[in-house]
């Protein structure tokens, strides 16, 4: 047991898994303080999400979380046929049902551990322009991952209504976070929870790299550094790593598929510890 409350983040749930599911059962806090960032694609299914965040509601002093493109997707057979922002709004009803925090609510102070910090739960999406390198359009880059093989399910599942298209949802979204974040105390340092990593160095590792292109946006870049984070949580990439750009931690908190996390190892153990105040210091203490 922690002897104080903790800060812990997760993502890639994907308890349509009987594996992941037997790990979301068995999650608790070191603590009764300890708070849950959540970031990101805890199932396809609306029912499998209320189940999951209903459940870790109900054992962390406070659950935060951010959006994936898998709770977005409608996908066959699901009786809740939602697309769109109209799914987006059905799933922060939710949340706010169960006492979840989302993106539409006040962003939370944690004063734990490592505190004080602004929790910032992101939904920003992607724009297309994370591009293979040799495509200059993403016509060009959507018809090389086409070739390749390599085409995110988003395609068929994501549905962007009443936007035209996944781009001018991510561009109106852009515009209301960045609102949003300049409008916090500027006085505390902020942890940053979005499903996609706010730089595009992280999908460099990527197997496939035509699949960048579903993992974020450009316009997000210097976000760590203009809204004054301590820290990065992301996921959707299924790399469980901790990174620095301009001395800001980046931390991937994916459990993923099972198939994916055997291979680290019998049990999953995605479950990370962040420390705002720790980072904040190594961020301040970078030379330039």
């Amino acid at each position: 047991m922690s002897l104080s409350p903790r800060l812990r983040a997760v993502s890639d749930l994907h308890i349509s898994y009987a594996e992941n599911r037997a790990f979301v059962q068995e999650l608790r806090p070191d603590h009764p303080g300890d708070w849950l960032l959540v970031a990101g694609d805890v199932a396809d299914r609306l029912a499998d999400i209320e189940w999951a965040l209903a459940l870790l509601s109900s054992r962390f002093a406070r659950v935060v979380w951010a959006p994936g493109n898998h709770e977005l997707w409608t996908p066959p057979g699901d009786p809740e046929h939602l697309r769109g922002e109209t799914r987006y709004r059905a799933l922060v009803d939710l949340c706010r049902r169960l006492g979840v925090l989302t993106p539409e609510d006040p962003y939370p102070v944690w004063d734990g551990e490592g505190g004080p910090a602004t929790i910032a739960p992101l939904f920003v999406l992607y724009d297309y322009t994370f591009r293979v390198p040799q495509a200059s359009t993403k016509e060009e880059s959507l018809a090389l991952a086409y070739a390749a093989g390599v085409v995110c399910t988003d395609e068929a599942l994501l549905h962007p209504d009443p936007y035209p298209s996944r781009e001018a949802w991510c561009d109106a979204r852009i515009t209301e976070t960045e609102r949003r974040l300049a409008e916090r105390d500027p006085a505390l340092p902020t942890v940053l929870v979005n499903h996609y990593p706010l730089v595009r160095e992280p999908t460099d590792v990527l197997w496939f790299p035509e699949f960048a292109q579903w993992c974020g946006t450009i316009r997000t870049r210097d976000w760590h550094l203009r809204f004054g984070a301590s820290t990065m949580v992301y996921g959707h990439l299924h790399i469980p790593r901790t990174t620095f750009y301009d001395g800001v931690r980046f931390e991937e908190v994916s459990l993923g598929y099972p198939r994916e996390w055997r291979r680290r190892g019998p049990v999953p153990d995605p479950v990370r510890t962040i420390h705002p105040a720790d980072d904040l210091r190594r961020r301040t203490s970078v030379p330039g």
